[in-house]
């Protein structure tokens, strides 16, 4: 039986965080000391490991409630969890396509600077007009 101390520190999760799992179902309540603490079982180390992959990969909690649910059913079909992966790396591949066109908006920005006065400072030009902004998105950046 483990501590929730040992789970988090074996787990790399903070206490408060394992609690918040439980709390809102992804870990299952543990069982109790006689003094009341919480005691942890190998499984339970297992399926927070599990989770704590899972949020490194950028899965979202509904996700991981998701896959966890379809780990339990070992009977079911993996097309479901393929299902589940494909929608992540969608995901992914969207953030980082935003994060080219931010990457590649910064180094136009960068070069068209000719780095001598601040007043003269192209970089905060392109900052300061809003209607470009406006322009390329259709709506203002939250």
């Amino acid at each position: 039986m483990l501590t929730i101390g040992t789970l988090a520190k074996r787990t790399g999760t903070k206490v408060q965080t394992i609690r918040y799992y439980e709390q809102i179902g992804l870990m299952p309540e543990p069982g109790r000391s006689e003094g009341g603490q919480r005691r942890y079982r190998d499984a339970d180390l297992d399926r927070l490991a599990f989770i704590r992959h899972s949020r490194q990969l950028g899965f979202s909690l509904e996700a991981i409630r998701e896959l966890l649910d379809l780990s339990d059913s070992p009977e079911r079909s993996c097309a479901q969890v393929d299902a589940v992966a494909q929608k992540q790396l969608r995901e992914v591949e969207d953030r980082i396509a935003r994060l080219e066109a931010l990457r590649v908006e910064l180094q136009r920005m960068l070069s068209e600077c000719s780095a001598d006065r601040v007043a003269d400072c192209r970089i905060l030009e392109v900052l300061r007009d809003h209607e470009e902004c406006l322009a390329d998105h259709g709506r203002p950046a939250t």
